[in-house]
This record gives structure tokens, C-alpha cells and sequence, in this order.
């Protein structure tokens, strides 16, 4: 049976993914794109550029960085979008939570937002990135986590999983311990920093350090062109996007849960007859401690 093909990725998270990274003039334009995309696709370049108080070659450069062939092409993706839905992108994904909304209107909020990322994140996803992971911590001596905060339990959650099949790793908070750590690290090793932003150093300054000692390193974050990103040797990009009260909230954390997955099932294919007897092992041992009815 042939493999079913990820839709691509919407524009609206490759929009936001980008956002810190893009020139103000630039940014000016995803806002607007943002703002109402249908309006965007029915405009010229001249129009859109005048709307935003910059040049025709800003919209160009725009495009280039969304992967786009030009202007013309931003068009028709617009157009088949918001074709799509008679929603504008903010309302149709479920981006906002208002003080006065009810708690029905909440969960579906968040149902909407979660799911948006969980779709956009594995539409985006580098699956070639991804095999060469789980292949680097497959055969690696040491595998280092660097999270802080929320990112810190979901990078917890996988030290877990690799525990269960056989594949000891160390999770690091505090910035002390972990460049403590990281200055150990060396060939044959990896170490994975997690940060939805990109941006937290208390996770960069170790994956720095630990390539700089040669071990091979693992970015996971919501943006491409993040500190984090350009200093890893592999990157994995989530697409979530906030909603208000949530910054860094469960969207993104759901984002990451989903490639921690993907790294800890392909570790255990890869690996599959000692990830067997490991997780059979493991099970017997916590058997006695459940509660039989």
C-alpha cells in the first residue's frame, strides 16, 4: 500500500513561522496577508505594496521567503485558501480567546488551535530531518534534552519513552548543569534542544557547546530562522500558533509532543527487537503495582 501524502503546509503557519525573522517591511506585509487574505489575493502587487508602505521588491522578497515563486504565486495560494472556508484565517482557526467567552466557546477554541498545529505541524515537517534523528540517537553514546519551562515536560516525556526501549538520556532545566553536561558531550553524541521560540538561551548556549565538542545537534522549535535553528545540525519545525492567555501554552507543547512521537517510534522501529524486550522487561517489573478489579 502506497504511503498517503501530507496535504502542504498552510501559508498561514509558514507566515508566522517566519514572523521573527522577516525585515519590518516585510513584516508589515505578512500582517496584512494575515489580516485578510482573500482581500491580498484579489489586490496587485502595487496595491498591496502601497497598503503597506513599502516597495514592489519587498513583496518579492517576501514571497522568496515563504518559498514562493513571486507575487503571482502568493495569489493563487491565497485564493485556493481562503477558498476554502467563507472564515477569515483568525476566526477560522480559532486563534483568539475572549475574557467574556464561555467554557464551551474555550474548548472549542482550543480544539480548533490544537488541531490546526497538530496538521500543520506534520504537513511542515522535514521528514528527511527526521529519519536522520532518529538515526543519530538510534546509534548514539549519549543523548543530551535541553528545555526550560513547558518545553522542559515535554522533553522529560521523551526521556521516559527512550528509558522504556533501552535508550538512556538525560534531560537538563538548569543552565549550569546542562553546559556542565554539554561540555562532556562529544562525536557520537546528541543533544536536542527544545524551544518553542527558538530564542530561550538557557537552551541555545548548550547545543552550541555541544557542537562545538562534536556532538551532533538536534533543534526542535516553532521557527525555522530562530538562534536555535541555525545553530543545530538537524532541524525540526513545529507550526503552532498562540492563542490569547496561552503564549508558549498547550498548542505548541502539543506541536513538540507530536515530533518526540515520531523520534521515539522510529527509535523503536529502528531498534525494534531490543526496544521489544526492553518495553516487555519494564512492563513485567510495574506489573505487580497495578490495582486489579
Amino acid at each position: 500500500m502506497s504511503a498517503v501524502a501530507s496535504p502542504p503546509p498552510s501559508l498561514e503557519a509558514r507566515i508566522h513561522g517566519l514572523l521573527p525573522a522577516l525585515s519590518p517591511a516585510q513584516a508589515r506585509i505578512a500582517a496584512e496577508v494575515l489580516r485578510d487574505p482573500a482581500a491580498v489575493a484579489g489586490s496587485t502587487i502595487g496595491q498591496l505594496a502601497a497598503r503597506c508602505g513599502t516597495s514592489l521588491p519587498s513583496v518579492t522578497r517576501f514571497c522568496l521567503a515563504l518559498g514562493l515563486s513571486g507575487y503571482a504565486e502568493l495569489r493563487l495560494a491565497l485564493a485556493a485558501e481562503t477558498g476554502r472556508t467563507s472564515l477569515s484565517w483568525e476566526r477560522g482557526t480559532g486563534s483568539e480567546v475572549g475574557p467574556d467567552d464561555s467554557l464551551d466557546d474555550v474548548l472549542r477554541t482550543l480544539l480548533r488551535a490544537d488541531t490546526r498545529a497538530l496538521e500543520d505541524t506534520v504537513a511542515s515537517l522535514d521528514v528527511g530531518a527526521l529519519g536522520r534523528a532518529v538515526r543519530a540517537i538510534s546509534d548514539a553514546r549519549r543523548i543530551d534534552l535541553y528545555a526550560v519551562a513547558g518545553s522542559a515536560a515535554v522533553a522529560e516525556d521523551l526521556r521516559l519513552r527512550l528509558h522504556r526501549i533501552g535508550r538512556g538520556a538525560s534531560t537538563w532545566s538548569d543552565v549550569h548543569t546542562a553546559l556542565a553536561s554539554s561540555a562532556l558531550l562529544g562525536s557520537g553524541d546528541v543533544a536536542i534542544g527544545i524551544s518553542h521560540s527558538g530564542e530561550t538561551i538557557e537552551v541555545l548556549e548548550p547545543v552550541v557547546r555541544a557542537g562545538r565538542q562534536g556532538a551532533t545537534t538536534v533543534a526542535i522549535t516553532n521557527y525555522p530562522r530562530s538562534p536555535l535553528a541555525r545553530a543545530a545540525d538537524i532541524v525540526l519545525v513545529t507550526a503552532a500558533r498562540d492563542v490569547t492567555f496561552r503564549t508558549g501554552g498547550l498548542a505548541g507543547r502539543h506541536a513538540q509532543l507530536i515530533v518526540l512521537d515520531a523520534l521515539y517510534l522510529g527509535v523503536a522501529q529502528r531498534d525494534y527487537p531490543l526496544a521489544e524486550q526492553a518495553f516487555d522487561a519494564t512492563a513485567e517489573a510495574v506489573a505487580d503495582h497495578r490495582q486489579r478489579s
